[in-house]
């Protein structure tokens, strides 16, 4: 590789005196827990407006609002959950760690989001949710999802780890009529360096109400006398974390404009290069939030992949190689796997195959930059992928 500057990205996570004012805040007013202090509340009202949902309930994580959300759903033992083969592990274990099956359903070759035809072939009488992720912000078909929910009675839960602020011809997360989960973990779009969320539409207000119990050891907000109502475990999120948040949500849209305008330049760059392939889009997802730029080098073995992503570390890009398929972890089949071998599975998911092997995603701090920043990127990747 010919020897160039490191292109200079913006830090990540990004704070302000908004950040050490909450903070102050949040140490002042004396009670550090969310059953004390005003912080949590104030955060989920404001998540909440700004997603266009009735309720927003604080978690301690991403992973536990998927697990939260999918019990209050009804997912236990003897139930199955569909998932994109390509996701974060998390998607599949918080279903798993419930005691239900996970079944993992190909994801369409240019979105990287669930392939609705397989969803459709995959739904059983056992099947209690179908979970879509809105991969890289994208948000997944949610038009034909919504279909296939209302012609079997299985409801949708959206994976929006990736998506704060996105759209779906026009309508926010908590506007698609299903509940939905968040992560605000330290790479996320908004963090706090972990925490997540559950946002619950209108007409979910039973839903939101168990959640809440369950998220606090199953007591009501006003008990006095240890009376548990139902199971639960300590799920709270913390009176510091979400004073960071509130600061963290104030400054997202600005930067998903950004981001949105950048990689609108850097996908252009990118698909000029030979055998690049960026992430493609849907005009119906009419904003993407962009957690990740991502593009493929279809047909590169997984090995020459990962030494591509190496090359790319060390010329100066916040590089890493795709999430691994799920079924391809020894994770996935620890507990609750569905009564299919691996190479079944990979059979019925050769987009996610293809992608696991050949995909490479930047951090979205990336799009943060300037416009030189992207053109001396798509420089390192044209490089890099002509030595792969």
């Amino acid at each position: 590789m010919n020897a160039r500057k490191a292109p200079e990205f913006p830090a990540w996570p990004q704070y302000d005196d908004a950040e050490r004012a909450g903070l102050v805040r949040a140490l002042e007013q004396g009670q550090w827990w969310r059953m004390g202090g005003d912080e949590v509340n104030s955060f989920e009202r404001e998540f909440a407006a700004h997603h266009g949902a009735a309720h927003a309930l604080a978690v301690t994580n991403g992973t536990h609002a998927l697990e939260l959300a999918l019990q209050v759903m009804g997912v236990g033992p003897g139930t199955e959950v569909i998932v994109p083969a390509f996701t974060f592990i998390s998607s599949s274990q918080a279903a798993q760690r419930l005691g239900a099956v996970t079944v993992p359903v190909d994801v369409d070759a240019r979105t990287y989001n669930l392939d609705p035809e397989a969803v459709a072939a995959a739904v059983t009488p056992r099947t209690k949710v179908i979970m879509p992720v809105h991969m890289a912000g994208l948000m997944a078909d949610m038009d034909a999802l919504a279909k296939i929910s209302a012609d079997t009675g299985v409801p949708l839960l959206q994976d929006a780890a990736h998506a704060h602020g996105a759209r779906w011809q026009g309508k926010r997360v908590g506007e698609l009529d299903s509940i939905a989960t968040f992560s605000f973990q330290n790479g996320k779009l908004m963090t706090a360096g972990e925490g997540g969320a559950v946002v619950f539409p209108d007409g979910e207000t039973e839903k939101y109400e168990t959640a809440f119990l369950r998220h606090s050891c199953g007591r009501p907000r006003d008990d006095r006398r240890y009376f548990h109502k139902i199971a639960g475990s300590n799920m709270r999120l913390n009176e510091f974390t979400a004073s960071v948040l509130r600061a963290q949500l104030a400054r997202l849209d600005e930067q998903i404009a950004v981001r949105d305008e950048r990689w609108t330049l850097l996908s252009e760059l990118l698909g000029a290069i030979d055998g690049v392939v960026p992430q493609g889009g849907d005009v119906r997802a009419d904003r993407n939030s962009h957690y990740m730029a991502m593009f493929r080098v279809p047909g590169l073995p997984e090995e020459r992949r990962n030494v591509l992503v190496d090359r790319l570390v060390e010329a100066g890009l916040p590089a890493f190689a795709a999430f691994r398929a799920i079924y391809r972890t020894d994770a996935f089949w620890e507990l609750g796997a569905p009564d299919e071998t691996l190479d079944a599975i990979a059979r019925r998911c050769p987009n996610t195959d293809a992608i696991s092997s050949d995909c490479v995603w930047l951090h979205h701090r990336v799009l943060l930059a300037g416009e030189p920043e992207m053109h001396a990127t798509a420089e390192i990747i044209a490089d890099a992928v002509a030595r792969a």
